[in-house]
């Protein structure tokens, strides 16, 4: 992250007005992507329940520019919603929001990382490949999707 621009990730609610903006920037990176059978996205509600860490990327301690979340399963932690507006991307956002996410979901005893991101995400799978990610079958209640990229991690 480049010097005079602090980020801090922290759990936060995500139905703040500037948060909802940034999956709604998210859903409108995705949509054009992928047909809607392909889109595997939780809504706010979803992001809200108690057995979510919902992380909030800021600059400077002001604006949000990034966000994701890890939904604890029995099984497994599953990221979700991992987004950083474009204007932040390769700043090391991106990677100290999973390393948050990890972390949270490590400390609420999770012993395997999964995810499902779309295979017209070049920047995603780098991102997560470079983590340590893994490519594996679909999991829990995911079928095959020729649009998707399944990856796990175990937790250490």
């Amino acid at each position: 992250m480049s010097a005079g621009r602090a980020v801090t990730v922290a759990v936060e609610l995500a139905d703040q007005p500037e948060v909802v903006g940034l999956i709604d920037a998210l859903d409108a990176y995705q949509k054009p992507l992928y047909p809607a059978e392909s889109h595997h996205g939780i809504d706010i509600q979803a992001l809200m329940r108690p057995n979510v860490h919902f992380a909030v990327a800021r600059i400077n301690a002001g604006a949000a520019i990034g966000c994701g979340a890890v939904v604890i399963e029995p099984e497994f932690g599953e990221l979700k919603r991992m987004f950083v507006l474009p204007a932040h991307r390769g700043n090391g956002v991106a990677r100290a929001l999973l390393a948050f996410l990890e972390q949270q979901a490590h400390a609420s005893g999770c012993t395997l990382f999964a995810l499902e991101t779309g295979i017209r995400q070049p920047e995603a799978l780098a991102l997560y490949e470079r983590a340590g990610y893994v490519r594996c079958d679909p999991f829990g209640n995911y079928t095959h999707d020729p649009n998707s990229v399944f990856m796990q991690k175990p937790c250490r």
